[in-house]
């Protein structure tokens, strides 16, 4: 199991490194210098919007039919049709409440026509996270892989002759990018049916309403944490447009930091995807998980605190880097919304290292029924970041927003992780415990003293060079703490 599990995640991890950064740092990076820092950030602040009310779209039925399928395979057959279906309702359900909803918060009619198209986009992305969770389900990894790429690899070759030909630069510049996600996304979605269809036996649309009925039952526990963390995770930049009276520029300053945590996000979001059915089916042959969850939190957690720390120590340099003067920038204003970016990013990378632990234990309770305990949690992390976001916002504007997502990341974190220490009684490691102090302390302490190197050869880019040598010198601080064994990692490849 371990070994199929290390060897499959490795596949999906090399098919979305190689892919996803190519569109986030490329592509969606072109398009915001292109549309402008307000127009996009409209765009994002109506794309959290859209995604806040997705509990309408999915009720938790990728979840639920996740872990239903990993553990009974026989049941993609027999509950596809009638879940299609489903889904297609719940779509038509969503594209209503969304558009009742914007009008209610005084969307006018340009923004109303971005949030349609918008939320049929969103429909799409969520009909192809159902149809991967079937894949998942079966353990056909390598072709869900596969289509986890195929949308971003469309968008990539699309955008790249758009950014080209200038079309961006246009009063509907963003409206060209959402129309061609939409595009984008209804290839994926029609490749996944059509290998899913392959997958059963047969397959006719039906509506079935009491399997309707007895399947939103069951998954309303999913529905709900889903609703309650998308609140908590996506509410930060819709608050900062409405309250703001400069909130479209303001939310597309918070996008330039989101950015890049929503890139390394992939990275544990994915291992989560790969988690949920070998949990679910470890759990119900009654394996034991303790190996697996100590082997991931090192493997997971391990690169998420150099990541953290060393964007809290480089967030100025890393910033500046990644969003070089544009030609419709003025300098102050560039230094100003540089400012303001770099000390954004430089608390959201820290949350990265909650959200990795977030993304293990929350998928070991969810795989294991405990939804009461896990909803319980993000109910106390969506009210506690609302009154955070209301306070500090007015405040501190967009950075206020950060120290709110922050706070609430590590503190529902934590209490994911004692919620799966007292329910699966793990045995407490104190060495490992230990190891993990011992390497954040040297992990800051490498930051520190990489920033005060100076090579005379390198003026240009010195920060560059001390940059890669405190990567390096932490990778080796890793090894030398044992957080990371190849030792180890062998040993289990044997199971």
């Amino acid at each position: 199991m371990h070994k199929k599990f290390l060897t499959n995640l490795g596949l999906i991890l090399f098919l979305n490194l190689l892919i996803k950064p190519i569109y986030v740092f490329g592509i969606d990076k072109a398009v915001q210098f292109q549309v402008g820092t307000a127009a996009y950030g409209i765009y994002f602040a109506i794309f959290n919007f859209s995604f806040l009310l997705t509990i309408i779209l999915d009720f938790g039925i990728t979840n639920f039919n996740n872990k239903n399928i990993s553990q009974n395979n026989h049941l993609l057959t027999k509950h596809f049709s009638s879940l299609f279906t489903l889904k297609l309702l719940l779509a038509v359900i969503y594209i209503i409440v969304v558009v009742v909803v914007g009008l209610l918060i005084g969307y006018d009619t340009r923004l109303m026509k971005l949030l349609l198209i918008q939320g049929f986009n969103m429909f799409l992305l969520f009909f192809i996270n159902y149809l991967r969770s079937n894949l998942a389900g079966l353990h056909l990894f390598k072709t869900d892989g596969l289509i986890s790429v195929l949308d971003r690899t469309i968008m990539i070759i699309a955008c790249v002759f758009l950014l080209h030909s200038g079309v961006f630069y246009t009063e509907n510049g963003i409206m060209y990018f959402v129309y061609t996600q939409t595009v984008a996304y209804s290839i994926a979605a029609i490749t996944a049916f059509v290998i899913i269809v392959r997958k059963t036996h047969s397959f006719k649309l039906k509506w079935n309403f009491p399997f309707s009925l007895m399947i939103m039952k069951k998954s309303l526990p999913f529905a709900i944490l889903t609703l309650l963390m998308s609140f908590y995770n996506r509410i930060d930049s819709v608050m900062i447009e409405r309250m703001l009276p400069d909130g479209d520029v303001q939310s597309g300053i918070y996008a330039q930091a989101f950015r890049i945590l929503d890139a390394t996000n992939m990275i544990a979001f994915l291992v989560a995807g790969v988690l949920l059915p070998v949990f679910s089916r470890m759990l119900k042959h009654k394996e034991s998980v303790e190996p697996l969850v100590k082997l991931i939190s090192r493997l997971l957690l391990t690169p998420a605190i150099v990541i953290g720390i060393g964007c809290l120590f480089y967030s100025r340099e890393l910033m500046e880097m990644l969003y070089p003067i544009h030609q419709t920038d003025t300098a102050e204003l560039y230094a100003e919304h540089l400012n303001e970016a770099s000390k954004i990013f430089s608390l959201l990378m820290l949350s990265f290292i909650a959200i990795s632990t977030t993304y293990i234990y929350g998928t070991l309770l969810t795989a294991n029924g405990n939804l009461r305990q896990l909803n319980f949690m993000a109910a106390s992390g969506m009210v506690l970041n609302i009154i955070f976001n209301y306070i500090l916002i007015r405040k501190y504007e967009a950075y206020g927003s950060a120290i709110s997502s922050m706070s609430t990341q590590f503190l529902t974190a934590i209490i994911q992780l004692s919620i799966a220490q007292k329910i699966f009684k793990f045995n407490v490691n104190y060495r490992l415990l230990f190891a993990f102090l011992i390497f954040t302390l040297g992990v800051i302490a490498i930051n520190y003293y990489s920033k005060t190197l100076n090579f005379q050869f390198f003026q240009a880019n010195n920060w560059l060079v001390n940059f890669a040598i405190m990567c390096s010198a932490c990778g080796l601080w890793a090894f030398v703490t044992g957080m990371i064994s190849i030792k180890a990692i062998f040993r289990l490849l044997k199971f």
